[in-house]
């Protein structure tokens, strides 16, 4: 029985959808033993582009360009730890005469692309940021919200403003100022691997009923925070930029879309649009449409970002899950350079099983992982031109 709850509390961590997660605290993410939750994105493969690198590739593309090379590298992995961690945080509010205590995961930074060494800080209009929070089953933050997850934060940045220019919505700034930032964290001695909170160094694309508000004719982003300190943002709730506007200063922070109150797991959407409940999200109480507009550019990415070469396929691993060893196969149908590697839920490679050319044909071999623990696991096939991960659950 011991051995049942086990296979089903993992199983809930590796591969329930959000769709069926009334009964998961944190559907569709992997924890870890340090209770530090991950999104569901592949392993950096060994070859992506560091931030400095992916700038150079992005820094002539138009906007549109630019930002679907963002969401492919996103969505293949290139993301540093700290923008796919997840880290609990615990407030309490009193609502009239209840008292509640809520807990909320934000990711512990903005979103970023490339290693945790050299990444490149990526600012996104908001229905590219929408599209990316949906694809991680995610939110962004409301006013309230980027205030507790300031005075809550580990660290604390300085703001750092560059002197406005026309420059300010292109790739050399966003690099510049994302210089600036690591230059504070490198003198604070912070070690970005850590699992803190950090906060202070941008301002939020946040959720507010300013997103359709009729004093507007054109769509818009809303921008908030860039705390000074506790309670002192440098940036009041401003929607007069297009939602074309997309600055240095503007940050991507994604919060899970499961909430606990009170222990019980509800929807962060249902909250903002339930009258008694919104205002332990949202200092506007009610928001009936806690979202952005979808981007044109993105309605029929999905199955462009989701396909793969059918020259190429990863199949299931079976047994799965697996106590011990499991059997992968994959097929090639032309010769090429391979390489199959395992990773664990952190984005660490762990084992590198095949690493050399192989002619076309099916391949099939044995992981023996008796010498790791329970968890889930990635494997990612990889050659010049094809990448595909899988997920895998070990219960011993």
């Amino acid at each position: 029985m011991k051995k049942l709850i086990l296979i089903l509390l993992l199983g809930l961590a590796c591969f329930w959808e959000p769709a069926m997660a009334s009964d998961s605290n944190v559907p569709g993410a992997f924890k870890t033993s340090d209770g530090i939750f991950y999104l569901d994105l592949p392993p950096r493969a060994d070859n992506a582009p560091g931030g400095a690198q992916f700038a150079r590739e992005i820094a002539g593309l138009n906007l549109a360009e630019r930002e679907t090379a963002i969401v492919k590298a996103f969505l293949a992995g290139n993301v540093p730890s700290f923008s796919r961690k997840l880290r609990p945080l615990t407030f309490r509010q009193t609502l009239g005469s209840n008292s509640y205590t809520v807990v909320i995961f934000p990711v512990c930074d903005y979103l970023a692309i490339g290693s945790d060494e050299d990444y490149l800080y990526i600012p996104l209009t908001p229905s590219t940021a929408q599209y990316l929070a949906e694809r991680m089953h995610c939110s962004m933050p409301t006013q309230k919200l980027v205030d507790i997850i300031y005075n809550k934060a580990g660290i604390k940045l300085r703001p750092q403003p560059i002197p406005p220019s026309d420059q300010m919505t292109t790739v050399p700034v966003f690099m510049q100022h994302t210089d600036s930032v690591k230059q504070q964290l490198g003198e604070m001695g912070y070690d970005r691997t850590a699992d803190s909170l950090i906060a202070g160094h941008k301002k939020d694309i946040i959720i507010s009923n300013k997103i359709y508000s009729p004093d507007r004719n054109y769509e818009r982003v809303v921008i908030y925070g860039w705390h000074r300190s506790v309670n002192d943002p440098i940036q009041p709730v401003y929607n007069g930029h297009s939602a074309q506007y997309a600055d240095y200063s503007h940050g991507v922070r994604l919060i899970w879309n499961t909430v606990l109150i009170n222990g019980d797991s509800s929807s962060f959407r249902e909250i903002l649009k339930n009258s008694q409940l919104a205002g332990l999200l949202s200092s506007e109480g009610v928001i009936t449409r806690p979202y952005y507009p979808p981007s044109d550019l993105f309605t029929s990415m999905g199955s462009l970002l989701n396909s793969s070469p059918s020259q190429f396929i990863l199949f299931p691993n079976y047994p799965n899950p697996f106590n011990g060893t499991t059997t992968l196969s994959y097929r090639l149908k032309q010769s090429t350079p391979v390489n199959l590697s395992i990773y664990n839920a952190k984005g660490e490679k762990i084992a590198t099983l095949i690493n050399q050319f192989q002619p076309a044909g099916e391949y099939r071999l044995q992981w023996n992982a008796a010498t790791f623990s329970s968890g889930c696991y990635f494997y990612r096939l990889s050659s010049a031109s094809f990448s595909q991960s899988r997920k895998m659950l070990m219960i011993k």
